[in-house]
């Protein structure tokens, strides 16, 4: 029986091998890339089983799937909640939660090996889990902050906010009624917990919702100047580097 690993740390890899072994499980091939992937199943045989990373230093794995016809077994290994999994796990032999528990992984194995006398090649519907996926954490999205007001705590919805902005290791929301408040966090962290498609980070200080640009204009160096309605104690400016995702953002 042939088995790969397609994942994108080397290390988690070799780790993941080691772990099989131990369940007589020889691994054939160790993949880390969706080039790399595509160019492999393209010109060898494909394997019956495959271990899964569902995110690569390129791309989704997913996107294997759009270039070669791939009928193999499928274990999923990901970092993704349980919550966003559970939608297609009955799509798949099982999905291992990183980092990977041995007993779970034996459980995993097992079931493959229970249905392969039954069927030798798995049919998945890998575009319906990519849609799923291409935004997996949508039911999380962050809509409030509680900010402390001396002895006080006041909720603020995102509808309230007009942008996020660091400033002497702080961050902060700025609101339009014109008002600061220093929240407890980062916008590293405000990136994952905000909606993409309302908040987009325009620079290493700004994070902009998109109803919340009064205006857009063309500034130095190929970059880009945001107006808002109330914030004026910085100049909002998009990066060069984020002016293309920015334009795209937009729409």
């Amino acid at each position: 029986m042939m088995t790969i690993i397609i994942e994108d740390e080397k290390p988690a890899a070799r780790l993941l091998q080691r772990k099989l072994e131990k369940l007589n499980i020889q691994v054939d091939v160790m993949l880390h890339s969706v080039e790399e992937a595509i160019d492999w199943f393209s010109n060898n045989e494909h394997p019956e089983l495959i271990f899964l990373d569902i995110q690569l230093s390129d791309g989704l794995s997913f996107e294997i799937f759009d270039k070669v016809e791939i009928k193999s077994a499928v274990i999923f290994t990901t970092a993704y909640d349980e919550y966003a999994l559970r939608a297609f796990k009955l799509n798949s032999i099982d999905y291992l939660l990183k980092p990977i528990d041995e007993d779970d992984l034996e459980v995993a194995v097992s079931k493959f090996k229970a249905r392969l006398p039954k069927q030798e090649t798995l049919q998945l519907d890998f575009e319906q889990i990519k849609k799923m996926l291409s935004n997996p954490f949508e039911k999380n999205h962050k809509k409030r902050f509680t900010v402390k007001i001396g002895q006080h705590l006041k909720v603020i919805s995102t509808d309230e906010i007009e942008c996020f902005f660091s400033e002497n290791k702080g961050t902060y929301l700025h609101t339009f009624d014109n008002r600061n408040y220093l929240i407890e966090t980062t916008l590293e962290l405000l990136e994952q917990e905000l909606d993409p498609a309302a908040f987009y980070r325009v620079s290493r200080k700004f994070i902009v919702p998109l109803k919340a640009i009064k205006e857009i204009v063309v500034y130095s160096n190929s970059r880009l100047k945001v107006i808002l309605p109330s914030y004026k104690e910085d100049e909002v400016i998009v990066s060069r580097e984020k002016v293309s995702g920015f334009k795209n953002w937009i729409g």
